[in-house]
C-alpha cells in the first residue's frame, strides 16, 4: 500500500464516500475528508500538508480556489468536477489533472499514476493553479433553464424543473412535463445532452434523457438493465441500456 497522505475535499457526501472506496480499492488510505471552504481552511491551517488533494471545484460555501488564496498549501491537486469535458480537455496536458464526474475507475487510476510519475516536480503548481482558476472563471458553462415551445399559435415557456424527460420518436424530439404534456422541440438529443445540466439530466439510452427530480422508482430489468418509472408519466419503455448501468448508478449518487 502506498504511504501517501490523501485528503478529499468534496461537499457531496455520497460522492466523497464513492471516491474513498475507489481509492481504497487502489490501495490508498484517506487521511481526512472535508466538505466546505470553511472546514478546509481550518483543517489545512492546523495540519501538515498532505501529499495529494482530491478537490471539488464548487463547494457548498464557495469555490475551492478560495482555500489557496488564503493559505500557502504545497500539495499536489487532482480536481474533481462536473464541468464540460471538452472545455477542460486542454488541461490534461498540464501538471494539474482533473477527473470528470461521475469518476471512472480507469481515469482515477491514470490520474494516480500521473501523480506518482510527476511527484518530484508536482508540488510547485501555483502558476498552473492560477491559469486553471482564470480559465474556470471565464469558461463556466451555463446550462439551459427553460425552453420555448409552440402550442398552436402561442408560445409556452417550459422550465427544466418541470420537465420529466426528453425523448425521440418518429425522427422528432419531444419534452414531457410533469403534468404529462408533450411538446416538440427543434433540438436533437445529442444537442440537448450538451446544453442540459449534467447533475440534473442523464441520457440513459439512444431514445431518452431523464430528469433525476422526476424519477419515481428504479426496477431491475432483463439483461442486467434497469427500468425507470417516471413521475406523472405513462411511458413504459424507459430503460437504462446495459452499458450505461454503472455510470447511471454513479450519476444518481451525485
Amino acid at each position: 500500500m502506498d504511504n501517501f497522505k490523501i485528503v478529499i475535499v468534496e461537499d457531496e457526501k455520497p460522492a466523497a464516500r464513492l471516491l474513498e472506496r475507489k481509492l481504497n480499492t487502489l490501495g490508498f488510505e484517506i487521511q481526512h475528508k472535508l466538505s466546505s471552504v470553511e472546514d478546509a481552511l481550518e483543517w489545512f491551517e492546523a495540519n501538515t500538508n498532505p501529499d495529494l488533494i482530491f478537490l471539488d471545484i464548487q463547494l457548498s460555501d464557495g469555490l475551492s480556489f478560495e482555500i489557496f488564496e488564503q493559505l500557502n498549501i504545497k500539495s499536489a491537486i487532482i480536481f474533481t468536477t462536473a464541468y464540460d469535458e471538452y472545455a477542460l480537455r486542454a488541461f490534461k496536458l498540464n501538471s494539474i489533472d482533473y477527473l470528470l464526474k461521475p469518476i471512472q475507475d480507469a481515469e482515477l487510476k491514470q490520474a494516480i499514476e500521473k501523480f506518482r510519475e510527476q511527484r518530484s516536480t508536482f508540488f510547485d503548481f501555483s502558476e498552473q493553479l492560477s491559469l486553471f482558476k482564470a480559465f474556470m472563471k471565464g469558461e463556466q458553462k451555463e446550462y439551459k433553464e427553460r425552453f420555448a415551445v409552440k402550442v398552436g399559435t402561442q408560445i409556452k415557456i417550459c422550465s427544466t424543473t418541470e420537465i420529466v424527460c426528453f425523448y425521440s420518436e418518429n425522427k422528432a424530439t419531444y419534452l414531457k412535463t410533469k403534468d404529462d404534456r408533450n411538446y416538440i422541440l427543434d433540438y436533437t438529443l445529442e444537442e440537448l445532452d450538451n446544453i442540459l445540466e449534467p447533475k440534473l439530466f442523464y441520457r440513459i439510452n439512444r431514445k431518452y434523457i431523464i430528469s433525476i427530480k422526476h424519477i419515481k422508482d428504479i426496477v431491475a430489468y432483463s439483461n442486467s438493465r434497469l427500468r425507470i418509472n417516471l413521475i406523472s408519466s405513462d411511458l413504459d419503455d424507459v430503460i437504462v441500456s446495459r452499458e450505461k448501468v454503472n455510470e447511471f448508478k454513479n450519476w444518481i449518487e451525485h
